[in-house]
């Protein structure tokens, strides 16, 4: 990349950080959001703006909540609308598990390992799979495996911003890619399963909802990640010139060591625990042993509408809490069950903001839904887009593109989500999209910005690490080397996504890619 287009990437980072730097704080934006529609919800319902509902045929109204009736909804409901908002006991209850895992380091020393049991050809492949992997709790990666990148490339003679750059990218660009569920699969679902019932009351969208193109994702933005590391960034970089000298990485220790074995028994023993309550009773390997099966729907038999699929979240807690425990226990890191709770309290301390952030989006979601505007814009932008005769794949790329563009001025993923989900998925659902790959469209768009996107929450973290190997390294040079990863990955999982709705093939257990809107 030449000087001119580093200059115009500059540039252009300027703009979008002067417009983002007078944007007000996500939990007052949300505010201002909530108070906007009780206002344009008075406007609507004076202008009589309405609709036809296609599926009931019966039209829709705006509902006035400046009205005596709407006033009491918004009096009565405001504890209601925060304590019920779906995203946020899902992610309290599943961040007092992670929280042990971390405290306890089990988290930061699996990453370790994997990456210094990876053989030196796979070095890069194995930093980007890791930060991919690490996104289920997010801030390790960030803090612990970014900076590790540097120093392993340093270790081996490597440029060491390159790998930043490769960690970064699997940690912050790869966040739509995942072997295992994280925090984020709930939350999104959450909000998604709220924005649905606009549309469909009935209608439920699992955590698992993303998860089987989650895990294909990523061994192919591993992969993809890889082949721009070392074909575009590596060249670009070129041979490290700079005065850091190589930090010894240190092995695990005996106990370190012993804490690992002991969790990967116990990881297997819940495996099985977790295939022995998810099994037919009829028919499977374990079906001879009594209780098989138990966590299937009691009724049905089913595992998709099931207290196993329901109970994922805390599934979720269980295993990580557990596993954290056994950890602590076998590396001497926890010394008592004080040690476990202020684990628990340090993840939860971290939420403060958050929780202040779900109160206003969860009154700015409940309003939206009681004006029945998000209703009546849906089924106009629905008719409006269907006229235009743009196939499936052109809506879903513009999808992935609105939210990638949106992605560079706003940082939360819940935040977005919360905004555009009672917008885009109703739209969806009328043109024939499922909420779960609406959900998925979403998610690669605001993945694949992340690393160009000043309003990230660890951007100036980023910056802070590359200047430890360049003293003249600023948001500049994030962008210049970060640049290729966001346009390569928006490709490749955009090609990715036209392959699977040309194959039809369902994003995830129970989840379709497309949506038939019921009759009668």
């Amino acid at each position: 990349m030449g000087n001119s287009n580093i200059g115009a990437v500059n540039r252009m980072l300027g703009a979008i950080e002067r417009v983002g730097n007078k944007l007000p704080h996500p939990a007052t934006l949300f505010a201002m959001f909530a108070f906007a529609i009780i206002i344009i919800s008075g406007i609507a319902a004076w202008l009589d703006v309405s609709a036809v509902h296609p599926g009931t045929g019966e039209r829709v109204h705006a509902f006035n909540l400046m009205s005596r009736e709407g006033l009491h909804m918004i009096m009565t409901g405001m504890v209601v609308n925060f304590t019920s908002f779906a995203p946020l006991g899902t992610v309290l209850v599943a961040l007092l598990g992670i929280g042990v895992a971390e405290s306890s380091g089990l988290m930061s020393t699996s990453l370790r390992l994997l990456v210094l049991s990876a053989p030196k050809k796979l070095l890069t492949f194995a930093i980007v799979f890791a930060g991919i992997l690490s996104n289920t709790a997010s801030e390790v990666g960030y803090v612990v495996l970014v900076p590790l990148g540097g120093m392993i490339f340093l270790a081996v003679g490597r440029n060491p911003i390159a790998g930043i750059a490769a960690a970064f990218a699997g940690v912050s660009g790869g966040y739509s890619a995942n072997l295992l569920l994280g925090t984020i699969d709930p939350l999104l679902a959450g909000l998604s399963e709220e924005a649905a019932r606009i549309i469909d009351p009935i209608y439920n969208v699992n955590p698992t909802a993303n998860y089987y193109f989650m895990f294909v994702s990523t061994f192919f933005i591993a992969y993809i990640g890889t082949w721009v590391t070392e074909k575009v960034v590596v060249p670009r970089l070129g041979e490290y010139k700079g005065d850091a000298k190589p930090e010894e990485i240190k092995q695990l220790t005996a106990n370190e060591k012993r804490g690992l074995r002991a969790t990967f028994w116990t990881l297997i023993v819940i495996a099985l625990l977790l295939v022995w309550s998810a099994i037919p009773m009829e028919g499977g390997i374990f079906s001879s042993i009594p209780g098989s099966g138990f966590m299937r729907d009691p009724e049905t038999g089913d595992l998709l509408r099931s207290p196993f699929m329901s109970g994922i979240v805390a599934i979720i807690f269980v295993v990580a809490a557990t596993l954290g425990i056994v950890y602590g226990i076998a590396a001497k890191t926890l010394k008592s069950n004080y040690d476990v709770i202020n684990g628990m309290g340090k993840s939860m301390s971290t939420l403060g903001t958050y929780i202040v952030l779900v109160f206003f989006a969860a009154q700015f979601v409940a309003y939206f839904n009681q004006t029945n505007l998000g209703l009546i814009f849906a089924i106009q932008g629905a008719n409006f887009i269907g006229s235009l005769g743009l196939g499936r794949i052109p809506l879903m790329i513009a999808m992935v593109l609105v939210s990638a563009f949106i992605n560079l001025v706003v940082g939360s993923a819940s935040a977005k989500w919360a905004i555009m989900a009672p917008v885009f998925i109703p739209m969806f659902m009328l043109l024939g999209y499922s909420p779960e790959f609406t959900q998925l469209a979403y998610r690669v768009g605001d993945s694949v910005t992340n690393v160009i996107a000043p309003m990230m929450s660890y951007f100036a973290m980023i910056v802070a690490f590359m200047e430890r190997y360049d003293k003249k390294a600023g948001i500049g040079t994030i962008i210049a080397t970060m640049l290729p990863y966001t346009i390569i990955f928006l490709i490749a999982w955009l090609i990715m996504l036209i392959a699977w709705i040309v194959a039809g093939l369902p994003i995830g257990p129970g989840a379709p890619l497309f949506y038939e809107l019921p009759t009668g």
